[in-house]
């Protein structure tokens, strides 16, 4: 692995585990057993760093925000869709442990998280309009608006709260919560169904 991607695993490894803030670029070139100019030599301080950073996070979630308009969603890929966005979420947990403060601190970073979290609402509201259209789904677009907000909520702070309560800040967990927020609004056979894979989300 070339050094450049080295600092980057690096750096994402001890963002997640101490928070941004706590970690320095002399701690993550300490981390790797290289000078601390050799570090610079490829990132100039922390802020370029968090935008490589932020730049791969966009990257890797694009193809989940962008599915094909001629897709044939069954039930179960609604929520295959969902595990897959928190796994990536969790895998760059730091963006969103101190969102307002991060982005206070950088301008760049707080541009693109507004520009992608409107690429996620977008998504969302494009996925319920699918649910609706193929008769799973029984909600007025008020009520659905705010299903996307409460949505978006739950998928970006929901394991910071688990964490806040003193677990680990699971998955599944939030997968779960997404589904019980999602099943009032659904059909009563589209409603069993995902209130039945919820639990099996709950019980892991």
């Amino acid at each position: 692995m070339k050094t450049r991607d080295r600092i980057l695993e690096c750096a994402l490894k001890l963002f997640n585990q101490e928070g941004e803030p706590n970690v320095s670029t002399l701690q993550i070139a300490n981390e790797l057993e290289i000078s601390p100019g050799n570090l610079y030599y490829h990132f100039h301080g922390k802020e370029p760093l968090v935008l490589e950073l932020f730049e791969r996070f966009q990257a890797e979630m694009a193809p989940l925000l962008s599915p094909p308009d001629d897709v044939q969603l069954d039930v179960d890929d609604y929520w295959l869709f969902l595990n897959l966005m928190v796994e990536r979420l969790a895998a760059y947990r730091f963006l969103f442990q101190d969102l307002s403060n991060l982005a206070g601190r950088l301008p760049k970073l707080a541009r693109g998280i507004r520009h992608w979290l409107n690429a996620l609402k977008r998504t969302l509201a494009d996925l319920l309009a699918r649910l609706k259209a193929d008769q799973h789904l029984e909600s007025d677009t008020l009520a659905l608006g705010q299903l996307v907000e409460q949505i978006t909520l739950t998928l970006l702070f929901s394991l910071d709260y688990q964490r806040i309560l003193g677990s680990a800040g699971e998955n599944r967990l939030v997968v779960y919560q997404i589904m019980m927020l999602l099943a009032p609004h659904l059909t009563p056979n589209a409603r069993h169904t995902a209130e039945q894979l919820a639990q099996r989300y709950l019980k892991g």
